[in-house]
C-alpha cells in the first residue's frame, strides 16, 4: 500500500535529498578540546570530530570511530549533551548543500589512547586536527556557531541550556 495513508510508503522525493544521522564528540584534555581543521571555499574553520551513523552501528559507537578515523584519538563516549538539526535549505550554504539534511548527537566523551596511524579517513574538507584553547576556538568560524557561545558552560558543566537545539547552524 503507498500514498499519504501508508506511514511507511516511499517518498521518491528522499531519494533526492540526503539525510543522516551524525554523532559527534566534545573531549576536553588538558584544558583544551579536541577539533577537526576544515577549508572550503569561505576559509578555515572547526568541527567537532565525528561524522555519520553506519546502519546497525549505536550513536556511541559511530562517534567513536568517526573521531578515530579523523583524529587518531581512541574516545569513549559518555552522556549525550547536545542534538542538533541542520537543513541545509535553510542555512547560508543553501547552494552548496541545500539537499542535506542532518541530525547532530554530540556526546560528552573521555579520551583514551592516540593512535595516529588510524586517523585514517578525513573528510574532503578536513585539513587536520587539533587541541584548541575554548576561548580562542570560540573565536574561530566553528559549526554550529553556538557552539562558541556555550562551550566553556558545556566543559564546566554549567550549560542550562535545552539539549535539543533545533535546527542550527
Amino acid at each position: 500500500m503507498t500514498g499519504s495513508s501508508d506511514p511507511y510508503s516511499i517518498d521518491n522525493r528522499e531519494s533526492l535529498t540526503r539525510k543522516r544521522n551524525s554523532a559527534k564528540v566534545l573531549v576536553e584534555l588538558g584544558g583544551r578540546v579536541l577539533f577537526t581543521l576544515n577549508r572550503d571555499a569561505h576559509g578555515d574553520f572547526l568541527l567537532l570530530p565525528g561524522g555519520g551513523q553506519r546502519f546497525g552501528e549505536t550513536l556511541a559507537e559511530a562517534a567513536a570511530r568517526e573521531t578515530l578515523e579523523e583524529t587518531g584519538w581512541l574516545v569513549e563516549p559518555g552522556r549525550l549533551l547536545l542534538v542538533r538539526e541542520y537543513i541545509g535549505a535553510l542555512h547560508e550554504f543553501r547552494d552548496e548543500d541545500g539537499d542535506v539534511h542532518q541530525t547532530e548527537f554530540v556526546f560528552g566523551s573521555v579520551p583514551v589512547e592516540h593512535r595516529p596511524l588510524e586517523a585514517s579517513e578525513r573528510d574532503a574538507w578536513q585539513t587536520g586536527s587539533a587541541w584548541l584553547d575554548p576561548v580562542e576556538a570560540a573565536r574561530a568560524r566553528i559549526y554550529p556557531s553556538i557552539l562558541g557561545r556555550i562551550l566553556g558552560s558545556l566543559l564546566d558543566g554549567s550549560y542550562d541550556g535545552p539539549v535539543y537545539l533545533g535546527d542550527v547552524n
